[in-house]
């Protein structure tokens, strides 16, 4: 017979030192890990490895947008996928609790997890495995599924329409002008994440301004990007967010006033959004949509959007 295997030693990195022996695993966002520790997004005791001897078989880890925050994201979930089952799914949800234990004070919701997959990940076996290996350990541990996202890339060298003259852009003069607008957008929402900030008892106002001070408030890049969109009357009909995250040029955040959904709007504001970023000489522009707003996606498409990814996000229900 052969023996069970030993139970794994389960710690954190001692220090940014150990980065190499995290990294014996791997994932797309390697590459950010040292810059992470360097501007505190991250932190060595956040940083947890299940070893046997020394051989990684599991690692995790949490995500802050804020140098010196509280963890917000659970981003680095990986395992030996040489490991069989149930060996592999004990490990990782041992690894999971342990780190959570520790890391996530009592009584404290849980960061959601997320993770970027291959676009066509149900139709390559090997993708699929993976996949669902960590999806199995997050519902083991209580998570459950909020929503599958495109992750969609606009290219430099790719045409942007030039402005049609039907809408009129102005720039945001502030957080009330642009939360007044965010509140109604949220109202019949197809965004899996503003539905459950309402479903958690939140008005569309309260939702909005969560998702302003969250969010908006750190961004680094000028607010002056900002754009609201109106009809020439002065209407407004919606607003775009074009802004630089820590990482990449991306479309914050977009939306149209339920009163204006329908008329096609949404390409234009996209446009201006693109455009502003692509006067600053970028690259690329970043953005996403959840795989069931097949409206946004279409609109993305026909700008000239690429889908380079997939990613899927899981949540705790609140203790």
């Amino acid at each position: 017979m052969t023996p069970a295997p030993s139970e794994p030693t389960i710690r954190p990195l001692s220090g940014a030192d150990e980065l190499g022996l995290f990294c014996r695993l791997s994932y797309v966002l390697d590459h950010e890990l040292a810059d992470d520790l360097a501007t505190g997004r991250r932190r060595p005791e956040w940083m947890w490895v299940a070893l046997r001897g020394d051989r990684v078989v599991g690692r995790l880890s949490w995500w802050t947008g804020q140098d010196g925050g509280a963890p917000q994201f659970l981003d680095f979930f990986d395992l030996d996928d040489t490991l069989p089952e149930p060996e592999r799914g004990e490990t990782g949800l041992r690894l999971l609790e342990t780190a959570t234990a520790a890391v996530v004070p009592a009584g404290s919701a849980r960061p959601e997890y997320g993770r970027y997959i291959p676009p066509d990940w149900r139709e390559d076996p090997a993708a699929r495995d993976v996949v669902e290996a960590r999806i199995r350990v997050m519902e083991a541990s209580g998570a459950r599924m909020l929503v599958e996202r495109l992750r969609l890339e606009w290219r430099a060298g790719t045409a942007v329409p030039e402005d049609t003259g039907r809408l009129v852009f102005r720039q945001v003069t502030g957080r009330e002008d642009l939360v007044a607008l965010m509140a109604p957008v949220l109202e019949g929402t197809l965004d899996a994440h503003g539905q459950a900030h309402l479903a958690s008892g939140l008005s569309a106002r309260e939702a909005a301004e969560k998702h302003y001070d969250e969010e908006f408030a750190h961004l680094k890049t000028p607010q002056e990007w900002w754009r609201i969109a109106q009809l020439p009357g002065g209407e407004p009909v919606g607003f775009v967010i074009p802004a630089r995250n820590n990482y990449h040029p991306v479309i914050a955040y977009i939306g149209v006033l339920p009163e204006h959904r329908g008329n096609g709007y949404i390409d234009d504001i996209l446009a201006e959004g693109t455009r502003v970023l692509a006067a600053q000489g970028v690259d690329r522009v970043r953005a996403a949509t959840d795989l069931g707003n097949v409206p946004m996606a279409e609109a993305f498409a026909r700008l000239g959007y690429v889908n380079f990814e997939r990613a899927f996000d899981m949540v705790w229900d609140q203790p």
